[in-house]
């Protein structure tokens, strides 16, 4: 995986017209945007631009947009939300085109330190490439508003769209740059370079509900860790492949043989795969998810057939702090149980406090490990969270991401 990128510390802006892959995909209630995360996280790349006296072009998708455009999915509170942040108005070009005569007009009346954005990718129905030529119309448009573009867009750069991908073919036909942004950097930085290249001793957790989500996380880490802890639904899955009873808990039964395959694997490989030893069982999933619930922790091995495992045990969350105590890097994906409920969050704490006092790398490899740390407290203490739940995921599979490929190497 080449992860030596062009950056944009590595050209300079001044004077060009700069088209910007962000990740705006904000949650919205009732037009105002609940969680600003994502726009705060982009906001160091756009400023370097600025004050590069770069002509900012800025684009993103939002929401899924299945039945047309539609002002529920518009970026416009995103453009507010910057111009606040930014201390000057970002101008919204609000077709529904993204790319047609609005935006070429507005892009150029840009004057050095301007910021654009542009409508909601997604509106053109054509983003998602298919079928090619489509998307490849639209990726040559994008790349005709600009000289240069930057993707800090991780969330979204597993995904080979005509706006991630696609317009780095016909800025590169120019002469221009494609170049990774800061936010771009710290992924790659943090999350490939800890798989590709960790400091020992490295400790993977997978934590999640099922098997079929991570099968090649768990090959590919199995390779790279010194030991590989697994904890949420997925554990009993692994449970039941060593012939176990576990209750009603979740399982894949398609993928026990795979479960036996990867426990061949480390014992093989001389690698440590830490399974529960005991877990927190209730006569249900709690409904509603947060609300109060009984339980009992019983050892692993002995599960009541009536009886459904929702968390990891107290035994268990002593044994996985015990092993990220000498880790020198940890990369975490997926919650130990159902940490939405406050009784059954005891396992996902722990581990999240035992990354919190490691003196090592701690990298939280987005999704629902990212939503729990932050939801419980433990975000400040992370060298890193990943801001991309899939990219994340494809990065720990050792796969190329197409948005990182695309980006020019560092000469």
């Amino acid at each position: 995986m080449a992860l030596n990128k062009k950056t944009v510390d590595d050209f300079s802006a001044k004077g060009k017209r700069v088209l910007v892959r962000c990740d705006f995909n904000v949650p919205l209630k009732n037009g105002e945007i609940t969680d600003e995360t994502r726009i705060n996280a982009a906001l160091p790349t756009i400023k370097k631009l600025m004050a590069d006296g770069g002509k900012v072009i800025l684009c993103s998708h939002l929401g899924k947009v299945k039945n047309g455009p539609n002002e529920g999915e518009s970026l416009a509170p995103v453009a507010a939300s910057l111009s606040a942040k930014l201390g000057k108005e970002v101008k919204f070009i609000s077709d529904y085109n993204v790319t047609g005569a609005d935006a070429t007009a507005a892009v150029d009346a840009m004057a050095e330190g301007d910021v654009i954005l542009l409508q909601n990718t997604r509106f053109r129905g054509k983003e998602e490439t298919k079928p090619q030529e489509a998307g490849d119309a639209f990726a040559k448009e994008l790349a005709d508003l600009c000289d240069d573009y930057v993707c800090d867009a991780f969330g979204s750069s597993h995904r080979a769209h005509a706006s991630v991908a696609g317009v780095t073919e016909f800025v590169r036909a120019k002469g221009g740059n494609c170049a990774v942004g800061y936010l771009m950097q710290k992924e790659i930085d943090f999350l490939g370079n800890a798989v590709e290249n960790p400091v020992r001793p490295f400790v993977a957790i997978l934590g999640g509900a099922k098997v079929a989500d991570k099968l090649n996380v768990i090959n590919n880490l199995l390779e790279k860790c010194d030991t590989l802890i697994i904890g949420g639904g997925m554990a009993f899955t692994f449970l039941k492949a060593q012939g176990y009873e576990i209750g009603k808990s979740l399982v894949d039964d398609e993928k026990l043989d795979y479960c036996k395959e990867m426990m061949e694997k480390a014992k093989a490989n001389g690698k440590k795969l830490l399974l529960p030893i005991d877990t927190t069982i209730a006569a249900g999933f709690p409904d509603p998810i947060d609300g109060p619930i009984e339980v009992s922790v019983v050892d692993a091995t002995a599960i009541p057939a009536d009886m459904e495992g929702l968390d990891i045990g107290t035994k268990t969350a002593e044994m996985y702090a015990e092993a990220v105590k000498s880790a020198k890097t940890v990369v975490w994906n997926g919650p130990m149980g159902v940490f939405e409920n406050p009784t059954l969050a005891k396992g996902t704490i722990a581990v999240a406090k035992s990354l919190a006092e490691t003196d090592a790398t701690t990298i939280i490899g987005g999704g629902d490990s990212a939503a729990a740390v932050n939801q419980l407290g433990f975000a400040d203490k992370m060298s890193h969270i990943s801001t991309g739940g899939g990219a994340s995921l494809e990065f720990l599979e050792g796969k190329s991401l197409p948005g990182v490929a695309a980006a020019d190497d560092r000469a």
